[in-house]
Parts: structure tokens; C-alpha cells; sequence
């Protein structure tokens, strides 16, 4: 595509550049989930169930479509989720996407797999940050990389707790592909063995809020506040992990119910479009966070891509704000929506039914 970044009217055609400019290995990494990727489609089709319930006669000329995290203002509800090996992407990795985050003014949440390192990152831009944690290591590693965070100035440490072991992904896999950081060690028995003690051991380590991400049913959300979670994230990792597990929209009204305002709700999974984070939002979330649509910003045209891709999702939220009469994102609530059938089959690119057959491989 003979495309320049400010010529991008939609999304779908960030992910085209983004297909054009990246080999096959980090395509399939991307876009791919685990096994079957029947919980990596059940996201997209967990949002696709849902329908709005536009109110008319409102006066929206005016629409503020901020939001807040952890008391930071943010220009919409919207995080960068923490993405593993992004310096597969764009030449400079994750300080690519935090500098994108720090112009847009949205909150970058730094994956301990990705490159260069924390200290570097955070370097890249002064808007708050969170770190997201692996558990590769025992005690003493743990708390150095903490240290590390804290001493970085992260705003937040954010503990994955949904990879307890390695998963089966077979796109990479049949393709040969292997993008695990060399920065970080890896040995599973580690992850395996977390559990909710050595998750208080782990909380003690520092004064920093703490986001549990990859919280998928009301009884581990339950258990997250009663270990002091500040932020409960559902999360199934992209259908990245369990596969034939449940969309995370499907998930959101029970661990809503089971949360009761106790903790801030982030959720992920299949959020393609403005409209998707208005769902999210009307059904209980208070932000919702990208991965693959944050790496096919930085795929297309690194810094300038990803903010392209903020700012067309910025756009699209507004407008269903706008069409649903309403004029701030916290007047969204569960009236707004309503369960419908889907009219399309679900996929990672499902919300462009105009997507050439040759992007989606």
C-alpha cells in the first residue's frame, strides 16, 4: 500500500500496512492465539452480541471523552496493554509505543518481556506508567525487578497471573517463529507455582497499587480484593492461554457484580473499534486496554502509527458517545446496551468486513 500515516482514514488499513510490512513470524505471533483459537474468536463474538440503545433529542456538541486510572486523567478509557517482543514491530520496541502513549496521553502498561529494558522505557516519556510482571524468577529476582520499577518511577506494578505455564500456539509454531525476549530468563516452574500467598509476599515488596490481570470469574475476583488487588483486569491473554474459554465481555457482568465498585475493572480481548470500548464501559469496565490493534499501529508506522490508531478509535468512541446521547464516558450505563445476534463470523479482523482475504493470513 502506497499509503502515508495521515492518509489513514480506518483502521482497517493500518492493519494492511502492518501486514505489509511484517514478515510471516511476527504476523502469526500477532494475530494468532492458542489451539483452536475458539476463546481468541469468543472475544470478538462476546462484543458482537451486544447491541446499542441510542438516545435521541440529547444535546452532545459537546462530548468529553476522558477518563481516569489510578488518579491520572486520561484522554479516553483506553491503556496499552503490556505486549511481549513489540521490538519485532518497530525498530526501538516498547519505548516506540510509550512515547506514542505520552503524546496521546494515555497510560502505557510496560511488558517485563519486551525491550530494551524498564529503566530505558520509562525513559521515553514522562506520562505514568505501569509495569507489568512475569513471575520468571524466585524471590530475590522478583523483588530487583520491583526495585527496579519503583526506583524507574512506574506508577503501578500489574502481576499477569493467567500463564502458569506455556501455551500452545500453533501459528507460530508451524511457522517456527519463536519471539521470546532475550532479556528476561524463563523457567515455568516458577510461574507455576504462584499462588495467592506468594502473591501477598510479592504485594509486600513495594507501596505500589497492584492490577491482577487475567481475572476471569467471579470467584477470583472475590479472592483478588481479599488480597488487596487495586485493579481486577479480565483478561483471557487474547485467547492466547486456554483455549474454548469464554469471551471476556461474556465474563465482565458477573465479575462486575462480584467487584461492587471495591476495585477499578480493566478489560481486554478482542477491542477493535470506539464502539467496543463504549460497550465495555456501558457494561461495567471502567478502561479497556489494546494489544494487537497497539502493535498493527506500530507495525504500520511505529510512533506515528500507533498514534493514527488512537486517534481513529478516539474518533469512534466519541461518535457512538454522540449517537447514544450521551456527552461524558461516565454517564455510560448497562440501558445503553442490549444482547443481539452477531452478523458476522468472528475473527481478529472480524469489524472490517471489507478486509481483503489476504490480509487475515
Amino acid at each position: 500500500m502506497n499509503l502515508n500515516i495521515e492518509d489513514i482514514k480506518s483502521n482497517e488499513q493500518i492493519i494492511q500496512l502492518a501486514r505489509n510490512n511484517l514478515e510471516q513470524g511476527p504476523w502469526d505471533y500477532l494475530v494468532g492465539g492458542a489451539e483452536s483459537e475458539t476463546t481468541m474468536r469468543r472475544n470478538r463474538l462476546a462484543f458482537d452480541k451486544l447491541a446499542f440503545r441510542p438516545r435521541v433529542l440529547i444535546n452532545t456538541s459537546s462530548i468529553d471523552s476522558s477518563s481516569e486510572f489510578l488518579g491520572y486523567k486520561i484522554r479516553m478509557p483506553i491503556l496499552l496493554a503490556p505486549i511481549g517482543s513489540q521490538q519485532n514491530f518497530t525498530k526501538d520496541g516498547a519505548s516506540v509505543a510509550t512515547k506514542a502513549a505520552n503524546k496521546f496521553n494515555v497510560i502505557d502498561v510496560i511488558s517485563s518481556v519486551s525491550e530494551p529494558n524498564l529503566e530505558t522505557i520509562a525513559q521515553a516519556g514522562d506520562n505514568p506508567k505501569v509495569y507489568q510482571l512475569y513471575i520468571h524468577g524466585d524471590e530475590k529476582w522478583t523483588q530487583e525487578m520491583i526495585s527496579r520499577a519503583v526506583k524507574a518511577d512506574y506508577k503501578a506494578l500489574c502481576i499477569t497471573v493467567d500463564t502458569p505455564r506455556l501455551s500452545r500456539r500453533e501459528r507460530p509454531m508451524i511457522s517456527k517463529y519463536n519471539a521470546r525476549s532475550t532479556r528476561a530468563p524463563f523457567n515455568p516452574l516458577y510461574a507455576a507455582s504462584v499462588t495467592w500467598d506468594s502473591l501477598d509476599k510479592i504485594h509486600a515488596m513495594s507501596d505500589l497499587p497492584l492490577i491482577l490481570k487475567g481475572i476471569a470469574t467471579k470467584e477470583d475476583s472475590k479472592i483478588a480484593l481479599d488480597h488487596g488487588a487495586d485493579v481486577i483486569w479480565v483478561s483471557n491473554h487474547g485467547g492466547r492461554q486456554l483455549d474454548y474459554g469464554l469471551g471476556t465481555m461474556d465474563m465482565l457482568p458477573e465479575i462486575v457484580e462480584a467487584v461492587d465498585k471495591k476495585a477499578k475493572i480493566v478489560i481486554d480481548g478482542g477491542v477493535q473499534r470506539g464502539s467496543d470500548i463504549a460497550k465495555a464501559i456501558a457494561i461495567g469496565a471502567d478502561n479497556v486496554a489494546i494489544g494487537k490493534m497497539q502493535c498493527w499501529g506500530l507495525a504500520a508506522g511505529g510512533e506515528a502509527g500507533l498514534i493514527r490508531t488512537l486517534e481513529i478509535l478516539e474518533d469512534e468512541y466519541v461518535s457512538a458517545l454522540g449517537f447514544l446521547g450521551v456527552t461524558s464516558t461516565n454517564q455510560l450505563n448497562s440501558n445503553h446496551v442490549c444482547k443481539s445476534d452477531p452478523v458476522t463470523n468472528p475473527h481478529e479482523m472480524s469489524t472490517w468486513v471489507n478486509m481483503p482475504k489476504d490480509r487475515l493470513t
